[in-house]
């Protein structure tokens, strides 16, 4: 997805508005605005910001918050401008503060709710904005925004599992890393000097691979610095390419031990906006075209695209998700019974419920395998730098170099 800014005109009320939008290109960024009701009259690129816009991203914890206090006071009968102004008071977060202040102004100016909320999609996506524009539809805006907290919390939760489970094995590896690097460094090169001023005595085949190593490092830090930071910026960039991000997200779902968890992962995703967008009365081809874009893999959302030209075309939900393999068997069958008993959001939130309980539990079976294979790896390279070690040392004693 891209980034453009763009200037169009409000067909409603004829006002010129400016403001972003995220799309694949120009062509597509100009349908949205088109569906949007708006009438583009200029497009262009946005630049990239880089850090600051990591570090100007809003927390999912303060989009919730704002999701529940804009909720309550709807739900207490405060008119919108009121409730939304109250709401921008109390949040803590200095970057949603402004985004605030301009979505009344525009609602003020005429826009309703989730036209203003569109012109800001780096903080409120399509999944947001189509449920706040089903809410205003169909007058229960308050219980949209308090779906919209909850499916906020499941994903976040999903996330936050998932970050945990990775941060001690990353903590570990670095751990491990630096030690290595400390000893190779620092101690190694002692060994090598005790053996240098002694007469047609050889180093042990370890000591000398490692000591290799060292000069290595040693003399082309800054080598393997601009190697390792080069590969992983160009990696990065390339990644965020469409080819680039096609070969990644398959490799996601393909992965010994980590694919079967990201397909699940996506399941629950998919299960958890639909079934959102679905309780809230949004048209099907809709709800599959939003929620398409909330999943985060170009194969899966390719998938339900197709399913939802083919819902178009006449079939069934479940009968267009039968055969995409990138869907898991139980989400046609699931979605089958909820077509058949008319609770198609009840069975979708029951799906959701379980890929989500699944992604914990496989989150678990990963760190409990993880652990035991950092710790053999940890005690294979310590017995490896320790032999390097200490081989010179016994070989010496045994030729009675050194004297005990």
């Amino acid at each position: 997805m891209q980034s453009f800014t763009y200037t169009a005109r409000n067909l409603r009320t004829g006002e010129k508005i400016t403001a972003a939008v995220e799309a694949e290109d120009e062509a597509a960024a100009a349908r949205l605005l088109t569906e949007r009701g708006l009438a583009p009259l200029e497009i262009t690129p946005k630049k990239e910001e880089g850090l600051r816009s990591f570090f100007n991203r809003i927390p999912a914890k303060h989009m919730v918050v704002f999701s529940r206090q804009l909720s309550t006071l709807v739900n207490a009968g405060l008119p919108l401008v009121q409730s939304l102004e109250a709401v921008r008071k109390q949040t803590a977060n200095k970057q949603l503060k402004p985004t605030i202040a301009k979505i009344i102004n525009d609602v003020e100016a005429g826009s309703n709710l989730a036209e203003a909320m569109a012109a800001h999609p780096r903080v409120f996506n399509d999944v947001y904005t189509s449920l706040i524009a089903a809410g205003e539809a169909s007058g229960t805006l308050d219980v949209s925004l308090e779906r919209l907290a909850n499916q906020q919390e499941k994903d976040s939760e999903i996330v936050s599992r998932l970050r945990g489970a990775m941060l001690y094995p990353m903590l570990v590896i670095i751990v491990l890393v630096g030690v290595v690097v400390f000893l190779m460094t620092s101690v190694l090169p002692q060994v090598e000097s005790l053996y240098a001023g002694l007469p047609n005595v050889q180093l042990p085949v370890v000591t000398k691979f490692l000591l290799a190593i060292t000069h290595f490092l040693l003399n082309f830090w800054w080598l393997i610095i601009l190697v390792f930071g080069g590969g992983i910026f160009l990696l990065v960039r390339w990644v965020r390419t469409r080819p680039g991000r096609l070969v990644y997200d398959r490799f996601k779902m393909r992965a010994p031990a980590i694919g079967p968890l990201f397909m699940k992962l996506y399941m629950a995703r998919f299960s958890r906006v639909s079934a959102t967008l679905v309780a809230s009365g949004v048209p099907l081809i809709q709800v599959l075209n939003t929620s398409a874009k909330s999943i985060g893999n170009l194969h899966v959302e390719a998938a339900i695209l197709r399913a939802a030209e083919a819902v178009k075309g006449g079939k069934t939900l479940s009968e267009s998700l039968t055969d995409e393999r990138y869907f898991l068997e139980l989400v046609p069958n699931m979605v089958r019974t909820g077509e058949q008993s008319g609770s198609l959001d009840t069975m979708l939130a029951k799906l959701a419920d379980y890929y989500e309980k699944e992604v914990d539990n496989q989150i678990k079976t990963i760190a409990t395998v993880i652990e035991p294979v950092l710790m053999i790896t940890v005690g294979i390279i310590a017995l490896i730098i320790v032999a390097a070690v200490l081989l010179p040392i016994y070989s010496l004693a045994g030729k009675n170099f050194i004297k005990l």
